[in-house]
């Protein structure tokens, strides 16, 4: 147990961690040429496309040390995107220590500081990295400085590294050893196993990956899941080297996966613990549990496909902890889900991750978030569909949910990033001078107004030298109006949407003017219109496509070509009585991306 280390990487968003991972694998030897790829613990297509990590990952390596000791290092690689943090803490309770990466040209970031407090508070030790110093912009002695302001580090303490040419790779295997601690834990105790993560493979069912606490988990063992109190035998258990390498036995400290069998996806919760049956452990501390930020209905395009999404669904949340859902109908889209998500990005991942690995096509509703509704008696209800919206004459008060924001930019954008703020109903409470150039300017905002498209326009007014982070604050009084979105008189009531009363009508203009672009023409003109109750705030209007019936007119009396387009006008106010409006997928999709 002396000889293993338990660590993880962490960093803001873009920094280098899974570059600088490939770099201890490689000098570790863990990968043979054949296998070698860039972003190597980046599994999914999707991580590779993007250049972003979406899933924590575990992975052993052995390192022979100047001593002449062996040591087994099991290194945890996080995401770096703000909506992906409760990775990063599952990853954080499982560990030691960790290394914070910091870009040499970049310095520190929003999601930097977050993810060293969370480290901090599970009392990690910290061996500061900095990254990307063979780089002609890298401002070194600089930001050396804001890493000893940020951590209390001493000057030699801080790593030299890159990540693309393998500087200070020794260094950092070096300082692992004699810094990070190695784990604590009886290894006679009654076996207790936290589980970290899980994924579901098709053929051998769940696979639990566990960090063990204390005692020891054989291969064989019966096993108990302490939170669901199911029992089953240890098939195979083994460390995460590149390909799953089974062994006997896993000890006291270290880190491994299990698997059991178990086809259903449900008796498997990430941060329970196992132990054995005969002799059983205490649960463990766990970790929080995940508050979904954004919440979005999901339906399939065919309702004979429900049953395979909610199979989908499940299989996902296995990898996705952070991923919940409940059944759901609407109106227009039949049966479907109510998922929550940690943010927009996690939204369009799942999306995407439905589609590429269980070939699931589906519709999106508009995101909304959760808002807390006191009735005239005095009853609170926390609602996340606009449809559960009370009358406004049986509702005393509603509530929306604030966040404290952080955003950490360079002087130049100052002016632009607090117009965008203050547009968005924030209120600056503090700012502060990182260095002459760099500002931190902490926000109160709704959290409604940042669901949309506030990270991408932040990234867009400051050329990308923004970053950002929030941390969930309290609830206050809102004004808050249902805004139906309505077509030939009926509702479509995927498209209704929770928003201010300020905003309102700006934003029902756009999702106006966004569908007169994104709706097929029909024989008979379509009216589209928001409103709120019985008042319509906009309109626009999809002309009919028209034939020309008076082609086969070749002069003679006007009446005859009249006589026609009547009939013609007679037969579109016909259609448009019986006529029903098609909403193609690509629409309530495109709809929701507002300038």
């Amino acid at each position: 147990m002396k000889n293993i280390r338990n660590f993880c990487v962490i960093a803001h968003i873009d920094h280098g961690k899974s570059t600088l991972s490939d770099r201890l694998l490689d000098f570790t030897q863990s990968v043979n040429e054949r296998e070698k790829r860039d972003q190597q613990l980046d599994d999914m297509d999707l991580e590779r496309e993007r250049g972003i990590t979406i899933k924590s990952h575990a992975i052993q390596m052995h390192y022979p040390h100047d001593d002449g000791e062996m040591y087994t290092f099991n290194m945890i690689d996080t995401p770096g995107h703000v909506d992906f943090s409760y990775e990063v803490s599952r990853s954080i309770a499982a560990c030691e220590g960790a290394l914070l990466l910091v870009d040499a040209t970049q310095g520190i970031q929003a999601q930097t500081i977050s993810n060293l407090f969370l480290a901090l508070e599970h009392d990690l030790e910290i061996i500061p990295v900095l990254n990307k110093v063979d780089m002609q912009t890298a401002m070194i002695e600089e930001m050396a400085d804001q890493m000893i302001d940020l951590t209390g580090c001493e000057r030699e303490d801080i790593i030299l590294a890159s990540g693309k040419t393998g500087i200070g790779v020794p260094e950092i295997m070096k300082a692992v050893v004699e810094r990070v601690p190695a784990p604590k834990g009886d290894p006679k105790a009654p076996l207790q196993a936290l589980i970290f993560d899980s994924v579901f493979n098709p053929f051998r069912g769940v696979i639990a990956y566990v960090r063990v606490m204390n005692g020891e988990l054989r291969k064989n063992d019966e096993i108990k899941f302490v939170a669901t109190e199911a029992v089953y035998g240890a098939d195979e258990v083994g460390a995460m080297e590149i390909t799953p390498k089974p062994t006997q036995k896993i000890g006291c400290g270290d880190v491994g996966y299990i698997i059991t069998g178990i086809k259903n996806s449900s008796e498997i919760k990430v941060g329970d613990t196992v132990t054995l049956n005969d002799n059983p452990g205490e649960m463990l501390a766990g970790f929080e549990e995940v508050k979904p930020m954004v919440f979005a209905g999901i339906f399939p395009l065919d309702n004979d496909d429900f049953e395979p999404l909610r199979d989908s669904l499940e299989k996902l949340q296995l990898n996705d902890a952070s991923l919940v859902f409940e059944p759901e109908t609407s109106a227009a889209l039949g049966y479907g889900f109510r998922c929550g998500f940690l943010g927009m990005l996690h939204l369009e991942i799942v999306q995407e991750r439905l589609f590429r690995e269980f070939n699931m096509d589906v519709i999106t509703t508009v995101p909304n978030v959760t808002y807390r509704v006191t009735d005239t008696k005095g009853v609170l209800t926390e609602i996340r569909n606009p449809a559960e919206l009370p009358d406004v004459n049986h509702r005393a008060r509603v509530d929306e949910p604030m966040i404290s924001a952080q955003i950490i930019t360079t002087t130049d954008y100052i002016g632009a990033i607090m117009t965008l703020c203050i547009d968005k109903r924030g209120t600056l409470t503090k700012q502060t001078y990182l260095s002459p150039e760099r500002v931190e300017l902490h926000f109160v905002l709704p959290l409604a107004e940042i669901v949309f498209d506030f990270y991408d326009r932040l990234k867009s007014i400051s050329r990308g030298y923004a970053s950002f982070d929030y941390q969930p604050k309290d609830y206050q009084e809102t004004d808050l109006v249902r805004m139906d979105i309505k077509l030939n008189g009926e509702n479509v009531d995927a498209l209704s949407a929770l928003v201010h009363r300020s905003k309102a009508e700006q934003i029902g203009r756009q999702m106006c003017k966004k569908l007169r672009e994104l709706l097929p023409r029909q024989q008979f003109m379509i009216a589209i219109q928001a409103a709120i109750g019985a008042k319509v705030i906009a309109r626009e209007t999809l002309s009919a496509m028209r034939k020309d019936v008076t082609a086969k007119c070749y002069g003679g009396d006007i009446s005859r070509k009249r006589k026609l387009l009547e009939k013609q006008k007679a037969g579109k106010r016909k259609m448009r009585q019986f006529g029903k409006v098609e909403v193609p997928q690509k629409a309530f999709l495109d709809v929701l991306k507002l300038d």
